[in-house]
């Protein structure tokens, strides 16, 4: 089974080097690697420094990050060259060793056909930065709010919600069928919610990889992610009018006791709050 990897990227430079050794120590190899750059031409160097033979794709930008266009560019560009399995790999993930291994066999084993295939990820602390394999086997602690099963065992999962696009896998019937990412959203947030939501209403299956672990490396962040609001607004109205009703509920919660949104029956608004 082919299987390929797709990252998108503006920015993250070591990060995205991380991710490159990591897969280097995959159990699984050859592996074919497709980064989708939006708007920074200086991965295809940062590649070439890594000692990566990726293949780089560069997208223009103009305005908010495109990603579902580039998530679906580089699925596409990896159907072409023959991909059996479509990993999605978020720049700031480092794969386990056996992630890819694990992702392969749950999209062989039948039961696991037309589903969604998402391995548990561990968030590093700030002074785990650096940390690379072998050395990440310690630090696994998988975010308690989704699924963990047993390394070698699938969880068959009912909460599509849950579904997280920074490390999730799928065969190229599934995604084909799919129709990729709803390229309607641009910018931070929704577009992985909608794509779940798509997979549940097609009578798709969700499951819970385990031992496909990934590590998400450590970067300053905000909560709510204020810096975002207007792109989560904008995602929000989008992902509302398409099902009836609002995702990123605990970040919209937690813009309106800022008073910085008002939202409710159809309708969402920025209000003049000051973002701090």
């Amino acid at each position: 089974m082919k299987v390929s990897v797709v990252t998108v990227v503006s920015g993250r430079h070591e990060h995205l080097s991380a991710q490159v050794r990591g897969l280097r120590s995959s159990t699984t190899q050859p592996v074919e690697h497709i980064v989708v750059s939006m708007g920074d031409d200086s991965i295809a160097g940062v590649l070439a420094r890594s000692g990566s033979a990726a293949t780089c794709i560069e997208i223009p930008v103009d305005g908010a990050l495109p990603l579902a266009l580039a998530r679906n560019v580089g699925a596409a560009t990896a159907v072409d060259r023959g991909a059996e399995l479509l990993v999605f790999l978020d720049v700031d993930c480092i794969p386990g060793p056996e992630m890819l291994e694990r992702y392969r066999c749950a999209a062989a084993a039948p039961g696991n056909e037309r589903s969604l295939l998402c391995g548990p990820v561990t968030y590093m602390k700030e002074r785990d930065s650096g940390a690379e394999s072998p050395a990440l086997a310690a630090l696994t602690a998988p975010h308690p709010a989704r699924p963990n099963p047993p390394a070698g065992t699938v969880e068959h999962g009912d909460n599509f919600d849950l579904f997280w696009s920074l490390s999730f896998a799928v065969d190229p019937a599934t995604w084909t069928e799919l129709d990729g990412f709803c390229e309607d959203y641009t910018g931070y947030g929704g577009e992985d919610t909608d794509f779940a939501a798509t997979a549940e209403a097609s009578g798709m299956g969700l499951r819970w990889v385990g031992g496909a672990h990934a590590y998400h490396q450590w970067h300053p962040v905000s909560d709510p992610p204020v810096e975002h609001l207007d792109d989560i607004v904008a995602n929000a109205r989008t992902f509302f009018d398409r099902w009836g009703r609002w995702p990123m509920i605990g970040w919209l919660d937690a813009f309106a006791a800022r008073g910085l949104v008002e939202f409710g029956d159809s309708g969402i608004r920025r209000t003049s709050g000051r973002v701090a």
